[in-house]
């Protein structure tokens, strides 16, 4: 009787076993659930993510969202700075191929929500240099949501005018 339940048991392991494969296969196959930016704060998005890990889920080719960006630009009084169009003001223009930072998204996020200053305390250097170059303070509690941040970048990446290759920061290799 004692080697039937043993049996048993391991058919019972094994089948355990091929279920949660079976399961895992099922999860990983599966697409991963949309985020959605707009319930989420610029600071509590950076607060977890990994250095690196962040993208823009949206392109500077959608034309309804570069124009949603381009109010947010206004509305933030991100232009106050940095011009209308984003072509520079008493700050830098952000449609050149000047990163001071790096062009990434994860690294503008983060450069937007936490300033410059507070972007320098996490490691980052300067990489680029502008002809004006003051601090970027923090807007990463001013922009409600991390959904504007992104639309603002497409706005942003939409005026680009500087060489191609430079878009979204310094290739790799250079």
């Amino acid at each position: 009787m004692g080697r039937g339940f043993l049996v048993v048991g391991i058919i019972a392991v094994f089948g355990g076993v091929a279920a949660l494969c079976t399961l895992e296969k099922v999860w990983a196959d599966s697409p991963a659930a949309a985020v959605d930016y707009s319930k989420i704060a610029p600071l509590d998005l950076i607060k977890d993510a990994p250095k690196g890990s962040l993208s823009n889920p949206y392109k500077d080719t959608q034309d309804e969202i570069v124009a949603q960006g381009a109010k947010l630009l206004q509305q933030y009084s991100c232009s106050g700075c940095h011009g209308g169009g984003a072509g520079g003001g008493i700050c830098p223009p952000l449609t050149n191929d000047i990163w001071v930072y790096g062009g990434d998204d994860d690294t503008l996020f983060r450069l937007v929500t936490l300033g410059s200053d507070e972007l320098q305390k996490q490691g980052y250097t300067r990489k680029g240099r502008e002809n004006v170059v003051g601090p970027m303070p923090p807007f990463g509690a001013v922009i409600k949501n991390s959904d504007d941040l992104w639309k603002i970048f497409a706005f942003v990446r939409s005026k680009y005018s500087g060489d191609p290759a430079y878009k979204f920061g310094t290739p790799a290799g250079q």
